[in-house]
């Protein structure tokens, strides 16, 4: 049974500044919790997630013990990208119901406590939005420069070619040309994702209406900012490095992440539009690997953004040519990664983010733990422990609470349904002529990487359809997880011990402990060990040492020398945490009594 010492759980929420070292915010101090509106609930039986599920199980979403609510896109979309193809960004899906429908879900997500972000995807947009028709209908339209057009190049032989070499996120060329212009168009995503002109202002303005003061005036609380650091390419578009000597196109995203005017651009958005509401935000930034540089985007005095999304800890393992090419990280690197992050704050007037899971990733039980059946209970509660007393905003995505776990590796291509996983299987599949040995290696890198894992419908019961929808006749548009019967939130809700039930006590203990766990600097020990994780949190005089074992061995643990005599066991995840060793995918949290305050130099 769970350990959870009883007067760590009745212990008082601090009020106020504490020495003056932190201010408190809800953002900073909330945990927020990621819908994806197609997998949570579907209301109506026609296969698809939708948001009357999504208000029907907002109770649900309270009782956890979250703040905020983090809702994927449900804009009118043709779904090419699943919803980050926006053709109108004041419309809802149709299949996920009505702009009345959000109304009442920001209304009720409010009257629970909740408060609820919206994603802004404005980077591009679909190539069926009313924009782009027009920029599309003539060189001459007035729209023509609100999206990135260029003319041919030609080869030495007259061939036409792209403007540059630049390769998609999708495995794909980030050109499209267009017959009826003669001219190419930028798409860094799918060919029906045309990239919009940040360089003109007359379109920044008008994202600035449409997208965003639109929806902060229904009462929205701020937005998840997808690819933040996209909008600004490197002038003149030059080629990039070869790379993949085998293609064409080529990984790029030095030349269109972080261009020069990127800054500019969000301290303008600020100014313009969120500043007006208070509205926060938390941007996806991807290819930064610089605490430097991501301190200038989350820099209070600079107010670009709250607090961003870093993409270390996601691209452990992934490949340089191409993500799908898989190499299974080691323990190390993960805790240099988790180190780094949670570090760079200090001293600084800067925010950070604390999450391992989501719509874009496998899940974590499956990519940093184990989901063996005999361990995945207590690999998912010591993760949940290790997130909890992360310092910096918590993020939760859908299922993670019940521990839900990659797709089955007997799963085939034709259970996939990402864009991304789709053509890089395509791009493979032609690059090695469909050999059977290279392609296996394929899908384990799919199984590893794909977006499709966190995709998979939400399971709420052990009924047809893991209650996902009530319709026995629906198909749900993504395959049901085989696992449903076991791993489901009727079962854990009535299991005391159950990981669901973990993640609401741990929540709980963060919230108790915010100074010490949302606040407090992190300190690692023994980086190189690959199989433990040991580190120590501090707040003033407020101390506390974690341990976790990430193998399938039992492994020793030395409570560090200066704690010695001073350490009180308050959490652990598989008994009672007498044992000299911990367990298989043990995790313990001990409170340190009786020392002096730290000075903060850890």
């Amino acid at each position: 049974m769970p350990y959870m010492h009883e007067n760590v759980l009745k212990a008082k929420d601090v009020k106020g500044d504490i020495m003056g070292l932190t201010k408190y915010t809800w953002w900073k101090d909330g945990t927020f919790y990621q819908v994806y509106p197609a997998s949570y609930k579907d209301s109506n039986g026609d296969g698809f997630g939708d948001l009357p599920g999504i208000i029907s199980k907002l109770d649900y979403i309270a009782s956890l013990g979250v703040d905020v609510i983090w809702i994927s896109p449900m804009f009118e979309s043709p779904q090419i990208d699943m919803g980050y193809d926006i053709s109108n960004y004041e419309e809802v899906h149709a299949p996920y119901g009505t702009v009345a429908d959000m109304d009442h879900l920001i209304q009720k997500a409010h009257s629970l406590g909740l408060r609820v972000l919206l994603d802004l995807v404005i980077n591009h947009t679909s190539d069926q939005h009313a924009w782009f028709k027009e920029s599309r209908s003539s060189k001459t339209n007035p729209k023509r420069d609100w999206y990135i057009w260029r003319p041919p190049r030609y080869d030495s032989a007259g061939n036409r070619i792209a403007p540059n070499n630049w390769r998609s996120n999708f495995s794909t060329p980030a050109w499209t040309y267009d017959e009826h212009s003669g001219e190419y168009y930028l798409h860094l995503f799918c060919p029906e994702q045309p990239d919009l002109n940040w360089e003109n202002e007359e379109t920044r303005n008008a994202i600035y209406e449409s997208a965003m003061h639109f929806w902060l005036r229904k009462g929205v609380d701020g937005f998840r900012i997808d690819t933040v650091n996209m909008y600004s390419k490197t002038p003149g578009l030059p080629d990039a490095p070869i790379v993949d000597p085998s293609s064409f196109d080529q990984p790029a995203s030095s030349l269109y992440c972080n261009g020069p005017r990127m800054h500019e651009f969000l301290r303008e958005m600020n100014q313009k539009v969120l500043d007006q509401y208070g509205a926060i935000t938390v941007g996806e930034l991807p290819c930064t690997p610089d605490p430097a540089h991501v301190l200038r985007y989350v820099s209070e005095s600079d107010r670009q953004l709250n607090m961003v999304f870093q993409f270390d800890i996601v691209d452990l393992g992934q490949g340089k040519v191409h993500k799908f090419d898989h190499t299974p990280h080691k323990l190390s690197e993960f805790k240099a990664v988790v180190a780094k992050w949670q570090k760079f704050i200090a001293g600084t007037d800067g925010w950070t983010t604390a999450f391992c899971e989501n719509h874009d990733q496998g899940r974590s039980v499956s990519r940093f733990a184990s989901d063996r059946p005999e361990y995945r209970m207590a690999a998912a509660k010591m993760l949940a422990t290790m997130m909890a007393m992360m310092t910096g905003s918590l993020f939760l995505y859908q299922g993670q609470e019940i521990g839900m776990v990659n797709a089955p590796e007997h799963w085939g291509i034709e259970n996939y349904k990402d864009v991304d996983s789709l053509n890089y299987h395509q791009r493979m599949s032609m690059q090695y002529g469909n050999d059977p040995e290279m392609m296996r290696e394929v899908m384990k890198g799919l199984h590893a990487f794909a977006r499709d894992h966190a995709r998979l419908p939400m399971q709420w019961d052990d009924s047809p359809h893991a209650g996902f929808t009530d319709v026995e006749e629906a198909k749900p548009w993504m395959r049901v997880h085989d696992d449903y019967q076991h791993i489901n939130v009727e079962n854990q809700e009535a299991d005391p011990e159950s990981v669901l039930n973990y993640w609401r006590k741990m929540l709980k203990f963060r919230k108790l402990h915010r100074d010490l766990c949302i606040h407090g600097e992190f300190h690692l020990y023994d980086p190189e060990n690959n199989d433990t994780m040991v580190f120590w949190k501090h707040f003033g005089d407020q101390q506390a040492v974690v341990a976790c074992n990430f193998s399938l061995e039992d492994q020793g643990f030395n409570m560090p020398s200066e704690f010695e005599g001073k350490a009180e066991l308050v959490v652990c995840n598989r008994g009672d945490g007498t044992a000299e060793k911990l367990k298989p995918y043990e995790a313990r949290v001990y409170f340190v009594r009786g020392l002096e305050p730290v000075d903060g130099t850890a």
